[in-house]
């Protein structure tokens, strides 16, 4: 009697599991892994426009990292992505820090400006990346305006026509985009530190500066591994605001080109070419896959091991 009860709801639970289960294994099935696969083997194929050709091999991974036209491109889109992760690791999570910081001190206002710095996190990409052309733009923008209201007319430039500065401009874009994310996963993680730590840190004379590099940053690390997990990811799969403020070709003079714009073009063509090659654009794609996939496993076994030696 008992084991005949027990069946039904067993049965029951099952059929539970496996609509909850299913349904997400199916949509990544379609979406996420056989795009994946699908590129990876188009990455050994020659491909004349939608016309897939013969097996070559290595030879698409060979042009994208050694060939006389493809590589010197790519070489110099990694490079900007580094600056770009580089750059928006002191920025972006640099400046999320320190907005954790005093916002954890809980200054007059403190639940509006929380809120505050977290809403361009929700923009869409595209209206931030329009809004700062807007503000960047050299005869109307508010950044030139603000500079020659304040008599300053030799600082306004060209921000995103000038090679010197363009890249520069675009990690401001994006921190400003995203910085309100890491203030607020750094603010969960130090209001888990005990108040007692702070207070006995401050009873024995630590200054500000001491406070947060030997007490607060080490209590927050695994705070840290995430974001510089995911800044990591995002650093080299930078397409939106890329895209959207200076267009596919990485102007002026490929100093904004990144790897993300690069694989776009050389897949799917861009506005002043038609040529396309899926072949080259797939390899460009796997390797990058490959890398992010390596070298974030790396970062986060690391860390990891440093937030154990905290």
């Amino acid at each position: 009697m008992h084991a005949s009860r027990r069946q039904p709801r067993t049965l029951k639970h099952r059929l539970w599991v496996a609509f909850l289960v299913v349904p997400p294994i199916v949509f990544m099935s379609l979406f996420v892994v056989y795009p994946i696969m699908s590129a990876f083997a188009y990455a050994f194929y020659d491909w004349q426009g939608l016309a897939r050709g013969p097996f070559v091999g290595l030879k698409n991974f060979k042009e994208v990292l050694f060939g006389a036209t493809m590589a010197p491109v790519v070489w110099n889109a990694f490079l900007h992505n580094v600056y770009a992760l580089i750059a928006l690791m002191i920025i972006q999570n640099g400046g999320g820090f320190l907005l954790a910081w005093l916002l954890y001190k809980e200054p007059f206002g403190f639940r509006f400006h929380r809120i505050a710095i977290f809403v361009p996190v929700v923009l869409s990409t595209i209206i931030v990346g329009f809004l700062w052309k807007l503000f960047l733009n050299p005869n109307f923008g508010i950044i030139n305006q603000a500079l020659y209201s304040l008599g300053l007319d030799s600082w306004a430039k060209p921000w995103l026509g000038d090679s010197s500065t363009a890249l520069g401009a675009l990690i401001l874009a994006n921190a400003w985009h995203f910085v309100g994310f890491p203030a607020l996963v750094y603010l969960a993680g130090m209001q888990r530190i005990p108040p007692e730590v702070i207070e006995a840190a401050r009873l024995d004379g630590t200054n500000e500066w001491q406070l947060l590099r030997n007490i607060v940053w080490p209590l927050v690390a695994p705070s840290t591994t995430i974001l510089f997990t995911l800044l990591f990811i995002g650093a080299f799969n930078w397409f939106e605001i890329p895209y959207v403020m200076v267009g596919l070709d990485g102007s002026p003079f490929g100093s904004t080109d990144v790897l993300g714009l690069v694989f776009y073009r050389t897949a799917f063509g861009n506005q002043s070419a038609s040529i396309q090659n899926f072949g080259l654009g797939s390899a460009l794609a796997t390797l990058l896959f490959l890398f992010i996939v390596v070298f974030a496993s790396m970062l986060t076994l690391w860390l990891r091991r440093r937030e154990i030696q905290f």
